[in-house]
C-alpha cells in the first residue's frame, strides 16, 4: 500500500516516514530538486521530485495511493522569498485536496494546529482554511490538531521547538523571559503548552488511514499541560543546566519583532509570541486510547537529544 506524503523532508516527516515503514506501508514523498538528501530512508521511499507549486508532480505524487498525508507547514514566513502561510498552509493543501478528489483517493490526512481560528494569526486563519475546504470537498478526511511536537529532529536542519529555544533562548548567557500580558509581572509564565512526542504523533497518523472511527473527525493532539516556567525547567536540566527565568512584558519585545522579524537571525516572530502567550493546551486522552497510545512523556529522558 502507498501513500502520498507531503512535507515529508521536515522534522515531523521524518519521523512520519519512519512509521509508514514500520508498518509495510510505501511513502511516495514530494521532494524538492537538492533536498532528497534530507530523507533518512530514502531507499524505502518513492521520490517525486517537485515543489507544491507543481500540479504535475502532485498528481504523480498521488496517483495510485490509498491516502494523503498533508503535513507541509511553517512556523514563520518570508514574504520577500515567496515563502507564505498563504501558499503553503492553503493554497498548498488545496492543491493537494483538489488533485485527491480528482484522482479517486478519498483518504485524506491533514496537519493542523491547536488554536486555530479565523480571527487569529496569519499560521493560526491559514490552518484553518485548509480544514475548512477539506471538509467542503468531502473527501473521507481526518484534522490533526497537535500542540508542541518535540523529538529529536536528527539533523538535517529540521526547526524543532525544544533545540530552537535551547539555541535562542536558554543557552544564552541570562535568564530566561517569563512572558506575560499587561504590566502584572506576576502573571509571568502563566501560559501552558501540552507537549506531544513526534514518535507518538507520528503512529496516530499512520494508525488513522485504516481506522474507521477516525474518518470524519477533527482531533486536538497534546500530551500533559505545563506551565511555561516548567517548560524551561524540563528543557534545560535535560541538557545539565538549571535556568532562572525573570518576568519579561511581552509588549515591548512584540514591537520589536515586529520590525525585526522578516531577518531570519531573529529568533522570534510577533505572531509567535501571540500565540505562546495565549497558551497550547488541550486533552487528547480519548485520542490515545482509541489509537491504543502510552504517550512518551515530556522529561529529561525524552529530551536526552538535547544534551548534543
Amino acid at each position: 500500500m502507498k501513500v502520498a506524503l507531503f512535507g515529508g523532508t521536515g522534522f515531523v516527516g521524518s519521523y512520519i516516514i519512519d512509521e509508514l515503514i514500520s508498518q509495510n506501508l510505501i511513502p511516495r514523498v514530494l521532494v524538492r530538486h537538492s533536498s532528497e538528501s534530507k530523507i533518512l530512508n530514502i531507499d524505502s521511499c518513492e521520490i517525486i521530485n517537485g515543489d507544491i507549486n507543481d500540479d504535475s508532480a502532485i498528481n504523480d505524487t498521488i496517483k495510485g495511493c490509498e491516502a494523503v498525508i498533508y503535513n507541509i507547514g511553517i512556523i514563520r514566513q518570508f514574504v520577500r522569498k515567496g515563502i507564505t502561510f498563504e501558499n503553503l498552509h492553503f493554497q498548498g493543501a488545496k492543491r493537494c485536496i483538489d488533485a485527491a478528489k480528482k484522482l479517486g483517493v478519498n483518504r485524506f490526512i491533514l496537519m493542523s494546529a491547536n488554536g486555530v481560528t479565523h480571527d487569529g494569526t496569519g499560521y493560526q486563519t491559514t490552518k484553518m482554511l485548509a480544514e475548512e475546504y477539506l471538509k467542503w470537498v468531502d473527501l473521507d478526511y481526518t484534522i490533526f490538531r497537535p500542540s508542541l511536537v518535540f523529538g529529536d529532529p536528527r539533523g538535517g536542519n529540521r526547526p524543532e521547538f525544544c533545540t530552537q529555544l535551547k539555541k535562542d533562548m536558554l543557552s544564552l548567557p541570562f535568564p530566561a523571559p517569563s512572558f506575560h500580558k499587561g504590566l502584572n509581572p506576576l502573571n509571568g509564565g502563566k501560559f501552558a503548552l501540552s507537549p506531544i512526542h513526534a514518535k507518538d504523533l507520528s503512529k496516530i497518523f499512520v494508525d488513522s488511514i485504516n481506522e474507521k472511527q477516525a474518518i470524519k473527525k477533527t482531533f486536538a493532539l497534546g500530551g500533559e499541560a505545563y506551565y511555561w516556567k516548567d517548560v524551561i525547567k524540563i528543557i534545560s536540566r535535560a541538557y545539565g543546566k538549571n535556568k532562572w527565568a525573570v518576568p519579561a512584558p511581552v509588549f515591548p519585545i512584540k514591537m520589536m519583532a515586529s520590525i525585526l522579524e522578516r531577518f531570519s537571525w531573529f529568533p522570534i516572530t510577533k505572531d509567535q509570541l501571540t500565540m505562546l502567550v495565549e497558551g497550547n493546551v488541550c486533552d487528547s486522552s480519548d485520542v490515545f486510547k482509541l489509537f491504543n497510545i502510552e504517550p512518551i512523556p515530556f522529561n529529561s529522558e525524552s529530551l536526552s537529544y538535547l544534551k548534543n
